[in-house]
């Protein structure tokens, strides 16, 4: 199943989109800021790539700077 994002400018027109999309018998959820950003995070953390290593050392050098 395929889900749609929308990002209104206004609390008006995301209430007569919601109240369509319950007319038509479909499903919604409302998304606050913060997980709209923690779904942008998870979204480019499956997309990193993970077959590199970095030794401690190096990211203990990276934490003092």
């Amino acid at each position: 199943m395929d889900a749609l994002i929308i990002k209104s400018k206004n609390l008006a027109d995301l209430n007569l989109i919601k109240e369509l999309v319950s007319k038509m018998g479909l499903e919604s959820k409302s998304l606050s800021k913060e997980q709209i950003e923690d779904l942008g995070l998870a979204l480019l953390m499956k997309e990193a790539d993970r077959s590199k290593t970095v030794s401690r050392e190096s990211v203990m050098e990276k934490l003092q700077d």
